[in-house]
């Protein structure tokens, strides 16, 4: 990469990861979001304005890192240039979440910014296959086996990422609230199981088929380990390479603190 590089900044603790293995790159944020490095703020409203910006302070490649929820777009807002992406905006947006990256990724690549991915920054925050910490059993590879079957089959629909399957049964999927909602709901329904002292279930993450893996990979650490437990569940399963880790260390040691499992499958 040449040039400087920007972070479009989301909420969580990828921006930070990103950020110290980068030469000071420069930090920006929708309006509304608050990620936890210091950003300057912009509207996707002003969206032409901000692709002039970039390219006036030497920026050449751009990296999307941190959650973000679709903002709420303000008519009056919008300034003439970026008026005229508005089809474009919403008939990305109808397309679900997939389509609408899709859609962002096309028109910076447009303006000749190069748009990479963490694994271009930040390799190690994605796992090649293995256990890392505990060791699910033939219960929990066949939970994790049914889990990945079903986000092949619901990944072209733009759904979610994520699904919890406890006994060879989907007991949570991941919809537009997140991983978070998917798991309080899993822990409020822990008693569905079918078999009380059976199998106590696998959270599982995997991108969706055909997704441009440069923006918007599923994402996992201490946090979502915290809510796995709460959950009752053995362990959390993800596609090796396909999905993040972050705060790696201290995602160990809070799953080996509460008995459960991480798991890279291949």
């Amino acid at each position: 990469m040449t040039g400087r590089t920007a972070i479009i900044a989301g909420e969580g603790a990828l921006p930070g990861l990103l950020a110290e293995a980068l030469d000071a790159p420069l930090v920006y944020a929708m309006e509304g979001f608050a990620p936890p490095i210091p950003a300057t703020s912009f509207r996707l409203e002003r969206l032409v304005p901000f692709l002039y910006g970039l390219a006036d302070e030497g920026v050449t490649c751009v990296v999307f890192a941190g959650a973000i929820r679709r903002p709420r777009l303000d008519p009056e807002a919008f300034d003439p240039r970026t008026a005229t992406l508005v089809p474009r905006f919403l008939a990305a947006m109808q397309a679900g979440d997939d389509g609408a990256l899709r859609e962002l990724i096309a028109i910076f690549e447009e303006w000749d910014f190069e748009v990479v991915g963490v694994t271009a920054i930040r390799p190690d925050l994605v796992p090649g296959p293995g256990v890392l910490v505990g060791e699910p059993s033939e219960a929990d590879r066949a939970d994790a086996a049914r889990a990945a079957e079903i986000l092949r089959v619901t990944g072209p629909l733009d759904i979610g990422q994520g699904c919890v399957v406890v006994q060879g049964l989907c007991l949570a999927f991941e919809t537009l609230p997140g991983t978070e909602a998917m798991l309080d709901f899993a822990a409020a329904h822990q008693g569905l199981r079918p078999v009380a002292a059976g199998g106590r279930g696998v959270l599982y993450k995997a991108p969706k088929p055909m997704q441009d893996r440069r923006i918007d990979l599923p994402a996992i650490g201490p946090d979502t380990v915290a809510q796995a437990a709460r959950a009752g569940l053995a362990g959390i399963a993800w596609e090796a390479r396909g999905v993040m880790l972050l705060e790696r260390e201290a995602a160990i040691d809070a799953a080996e603190a509460a008995g459960l499992f991480l798991w890279a499958r291949e």
